[in-house]
């Protein structure tokens, strides 16, 4: 049973949009693209820089109350293949960034029972980010609650990529390898998770950005104008409002008892 009291202050218009979510038909895995730090930082005249600092709190938040909503698994696009093209000042500190997330955050993590896994080839990334991704996962190993995916140094074709080559490598040893989308899903990054059900992006942009391009083949997609920095529980609310709003077919087309009797009228 969900508490609902540490979700909203009673009264509250946050409040007002948590009574309106259907706890019985919650996404279970919800993806985020989380873009517009640096607009957010332009509008107030900072550098890019503050905007990623500022958006910490948002990735707080998020987590914190994706847990009480007792999700399944949550993702976060925390830093793509193509981020590295960034200006290096901007690239050290978003690594910096995430260690000070990983150290300061550990323990919520922990708290809420959620379990973290790292999505992408973040083995790449510099040591000592890598050493401090490898002390969170396994310290949290154990935990059974959600599960939490960073997506770090993450490519959605490169995620694909890999899992081809992986197939490849199984067959030449030998393993029995039927390609289809079962098992192309056991290969991917993902592999034992449900592909997410809502997609959120923030800042208004109308793109995929390379993210999640094999699993969000059905995902329900939620655009909104504000910037990652400004998002918080109340944009997740109106999120899983809309959500549970939308008709999900997965390409068929459902039959109600009015069209089985006109088809049998027409035999």
């Amino acid at each position: 049973m969900i508490d609902t009291t540490q979700l909203a202050e009673p009264g509250s218009p946050e409040e007002m949009l948590l009574r309106r979510i259907d706890f019985e038909r919650m996404p279970r895995h919800l993806a985020v693209i989380m873009d517009g730090n640096g607009r957010w930082a332009r509008g107030r005249g900072l550098p890019r820089v503050e905007g990623h600092r500022a958006g910490v709190k948002s990735v707080r938040e998020i987590v914190e109350t994706a847990a009480r909503l007792e999700l399944e698994v949550l993702t976060l696009y925390a830093f793509s293949v193509e981020n590295w093209k960034r200006p290096r000042f901007e690239v050290w500190t978003l690594m910096n960034l995430l260690k000070d997330y990983l150290y300061r955050e550990l323990q919520t993590l922990l708290d809420n029972d959620i379990r973290l896994r790292v999505i992408g080839r973040w083995r790449e990334l510099d040591n000592s980010v890598v050493k401090a991704l490898e002390v969170a996962l396994e310290a949290t190993e154990h935990c059974q609650g959600m599960c939490f995916n960073i997506a770090l140094n993450y490519s959605g074709r490169c995620e694909i990529e890999d899992a081809c080559r992986r197939i490849v490598a199984d067959w030449a040893v030998g393993k029995q390898v039927d390609i289809d989308p079962e098992t192309i899903g056991r290969y991917l990054y993902t592999a034992g998770q449900p592909d997410p059900d809502l997609l959120i992006r923030t800042s208004g942009e109308m793109r995929l950005s390379n993210f999640l391009l094999w699993q969000i083949a059905y995902s329900e997609i939620w655009v909104t104008p504000t910037n990652w920095p400004d998002f918080r529980r109340p944009h997740l609310y109106q999120a899983i409002v809309d959500f549970q709003t939308r008709d999900r077919r997965f390409g068929g087309v459902k039959t109600d008892s009015n069209d089985l009797l006109t088809a049998k009228r027409q035999r």
